[in-house]
């Protein structure tokens, strides 16, 4: 299939973002709500309705759109809450990014798991009870790249159902090759699709290529990914609205060209992170309200995603944003490799991508996630059930 014939690039390119964020009205805020309580089955809202719902003029309106997004998240998933856990395998990069602790210019100290650690490290997250695992890396083809995956996959779908991977953008060969190895999902957040911000705070390397990566989820859904994950990191650009309607018209190309492949969303926000970049003051910032907005506007306009939502984000307001829409969590989050089977890595902070905010075990995190009468779910109820 040859994607680049008529990929999202350039559907990008006709910059429709600026005309859906036109000024918004109390009345067409309450048209777009209308529309949703009518609706009779899981119908999608359009772009230009979550414009709508993320704009200004909805702010009066957070308790409505919190209600409406609590019930169709219950209609679709029921009370499963879904855990997963990110496992670092490299902090190797060869990318200068200003907002990220692995950036080649860290004074850091380097690691890349051996299959041994990977093993162990696999050992001690399925004794907190995981069996979905999203593995993590910096980008580095070279020495984290396709020769890595081939020997370390295998060892890790021993010990998981399912296997998520966030690496450098692969071609659309890469990935069915790591799908062939036991991937099951890929994440590949744009970071921002505001052009000129994605240039000022990717310096150096491949993934200054803004288009290789924004056709990245062209090349997933060509080669049949079960699943793909799109997200921003807000506040590099200074709209987070334009960011997040960018995200919408991603996600609503990709649904319709590659049905088959299922979706998810993340918001995550900047956090501290080690190394002389920690002093990056976000563009604009996306207010905990404004979080709690943009994921019921999301449920809103989708009420099929999948929506996650990091350990970046503080324990108190994950507890009060599970109802609200989400159906994905990390918990009990190390984000420098060999972080789970070293009881000193809490004190090596050198190694990490970035600061997380919630703390907590994985058994308080499902304790907490019990007593609001939620199901935890230590998998995928996808693709476990599909046999």
């Amino acid at each position: 299939m040859d994607y680049l014939s008529s990929s999202f690039f350039s559907h990008w390119q006709q910059n429709t973002v600026q005309q859906a964020l036109a000024v918004r009205t109390a009345s067409d805020v309450e048209q777009v709500l209308n529309k949703v309580a009518r609706a009779k089955s899981y119908n999608m809202l359009s772009v230009d309705d979550l414009a709508t719902l993320i704009s200004d003029a909805a702010n009066p309106y957070l308790e409505v759109m919190a209600q409406l997004s609590q019930q169709l998240t219950r209609q679709r998933f029921g009370h499963a809450l879904q855990l997963f856990i990110p496992l670092y395998l490299s902090n190797l990069c060869a990318n200068e990014c200003s907002y990220c602790g692995f950036s080649m210019s860290n004074k850091i100290k380097r690691k890349t798991l051996t299959w041994e650690e990977v093993d162990a490290e696999c050992l001690a997250i399925k004794a907190m009870g995981y069996d979905a695992i999203l593995l993590v890396t910096g980008e580095h083809e070279t020495k984290v790249g396709m020769a890595y995956f081939e020997q370390i996959l295998p060892i890790v779908k021993k010990h998981f159902s399912y296997v998520m991977l966030e690496c450098q953008p692969l071609s659309q060969h890469q990935y069915a090759l790591v799908k062939q190895w036991g991937v099951d999902a890929v994440m590949v957040y744009q970071e921002t699709y505001h052009k000129p911000s994605y240039q000022q705070y990717h310096l150096r390397g491949n993934k200054r290529d803004f288009r290789w990566r924004l056709e990245a989820p062209d090349r997933l859904g060509a080669a049949k990914m079960d699943k793909v994950g799109l997200g921003c990191l807000f506040g590099l650009h200074d709209s987070w609205q334009e960011d997040a309607l960018s995200l919408a018209s991603h996600l609503q190309y990709l649904q319709k060209r590659y049905w088959r492949t299922r979706y998810s969303v993340a918001f995550p926000r900047l956090r501290p992170c080690t190394g002389n970049n920690n002093q990056l003051t976000p563009q604009a910032a996306l207010s905990d309200r404004s979080l709690t907005k943009l994921i019921c506007a999301f449920r809103l306009f989708n009420p099929q995603l999948e929506v996650v939502l990091s350990t970046r984000e503080p324990a108190k307001l994950r507890d009060n944003l599970l109802p609200l829409g989400v159906t994905h969590l990390s918990a009990g989050s190390q984000t420098q490799p060999g972080g789970y089977v070293d009881e000193t890595a809490l004190k090596k902070p050198q190694l990490a991508q970035f600061d997380i905010d919630d703390v907590r075990a994985p058994a308080e995190v499902a304790a907490s996630i019990k007593h609001r009468g939620f199901d935890v779910i230590w998998t995928d109820w996808n693709k476990s059930y599909s046999g």
